[in-house]
């Protein structure tokens, strides 16, 4: 198991640090606030593991469970709860009717955790690839409230809207991804087939060539002998970064990397405050704590930079600063949001202002998507007349001048 630094407060409001073993981030949460601790930071320590080629290969080849199998997970539990169904009969009986392999075999060791005593939320922990933490901190509470269905109606609902988010970033990307992937695999073909054929027709006539057509045959021949070296770093570097990004500081350094990416990353900034809106709003209404409500959404956002953001907005209410000042010192909201949280505050009603939070993040992240394309087209023009351009004054010119040197 993972080794974990940890800093808590107990009940009697001492700070307490350490390091322990835990399946998770999240289980490791848990077990504090069953014991009535609240957790500050828990982050993993960095230490040396051994690279195990079989089980890299099991878990690249192991299904991973979606938004949709979350959807209909939960839509199917918030029926079977209100229909007064037995939660262990229940979890069984969705065991055997699971389309992912993975959500099922995590779903079976549920079962057998609550077969053995433990409460859902906490056999949820355990799974924290299958099982996202608001998830699990959400379950935690319709477990104390005794709402476990209306809970579930809730987070099917959180699941739809960030797919549908999720879904139209990933439309509004499809079309540059495809250019820029056409670009690569034309520079590619005309390196290794279009250029070795002038190459031939240049050397026949010993003339001296262009600076540009040098350093194109001199790619091109290095493409053609050594491409196999390519392919092979080409490989290695996939691997390391997959292995950087399983990592706290490999996520973080790409998570605050991707939203300083031009034209993007305001998109994916402003959709994952949407999820941090949304995520704190239903955990706030819900009855869970402020300051716990933060540290549950923090860890639910999919991005350990603005993740951690959020722990200084909890840790400055934890020093008895408010929601407005705290978000402040972040740098994240614009001044009109800061207004709308500071009117929630004064008015009591921090729920109905998080839930306009969301709506307006929302509608600049539709806005910013309508105008990506326009904005994206330019750009590519742009490629493709430099790509054009090179081709030009590398492949052509010099066919000009033998063109003239002949007559």
């Amino acid at each position: 198991m993972p080794l974990f630094r940890y800093k808590v407060r107990d009940v009697d409001g001492n700070l307490q640090e350490g390091q322990v073993e835990a399946f998770s981030a999240e289980a490791l949460a848990s077990q504090f606030q069953a014991s009535h601790a609240i957790p500050i930071s828990i982050t993993e320590t960095a230490h040396k593991q051994s690279f195990d080629v079989g089980k890299y290969l099991k878990s690249w080849r192991k299904t991973k469970v979606g938004l949709d199998d979350l959807i209909l997970f939960c839509r199917q539990m918030y029926t079977l709860n209100s229909s007064g169904v037995p939660l262990v009969r229940a979890i069984r009986g969705l065991v055997e009717t699971s389309r992912n392999a993975t959500l099922g075999e995590a779903l079976d060791q549920v079962v057998t955790d609550l077969e053995s005593g433990m409460e859902l939320s906490g056999s949820f922990s355990r799974h924290p690839k299958v099982f996202p933490a608001l998830l699990c901190r959400m379950v935690q509470v319709g477990e104390v409230t005794g709402k476990l269905d209306e809970v579930f109606m809730q987070l099917a609902i959180y699941l739809e809207r960030e797919k549908d988010t999720i879904s139209r970033v990933k439309s509004a990307l499809r079309y540059p991804s495809f250019v820029l992937a056409a670009i690569f695999f034309a520079v590619i073909f005309i390196s290794l087939f279009v250029i070795p054929a002038f190459e031939k027709v240049f050397a026949s006539a010993g003339a001296e060539l262009p600076l540009a057509t040098r350093i194109l045959l001199g790619l091109s021949s290095f493409m053609q002998h050594y491409w196999y070296v390519l392919l092979g770093l080409s490989i290695v570097l996939v691997i390391l970064v997959k292995r950087a990004l399983t990592t706290y500081k490999g996520r973080y350094i790409w998570d605050r990397y991707k939203l300083k990416i031009p034209l993007v990353g305001d998109i994916i900034l402003r959709s994952t405050l949407v999820r941090f809106s949304r995520g704190f709003n239903m955990s706030y209404t819900a009855g869970v704590p402020l300051s716990q409500a933060l540290g549950f959404t923090a860890r639910a956002v999919s991005n350990s930079y603005v993740g951690e953001k959020i722990e200084l907005i909890r840790n400055g209410i934890e020093r008895g600063d408010t929601l407005t000042r705290s978000a402040t010192q972040t740098g994240m909201f614009t001044p009109l949001v800061l207004q709308m949280l500071a009117v929630g505050e004064e008015t009591g009603s921090v729920d109905t202002m998080l839930e306009d939070v969301a709506d307006f993040y929302e509608r600049e992240v539709d806005y910013d998507l309508k105008n990506l394309s326009a904005a994206i087209e330019p750009i590519m023009i742009v490629i493709i007349g430099g790509m054009v351009l090179v081709l030009a004054l590398g492949v052509f010119l010099p066919m000009w001048n033998l063109a003239g040197i002949a007559k």
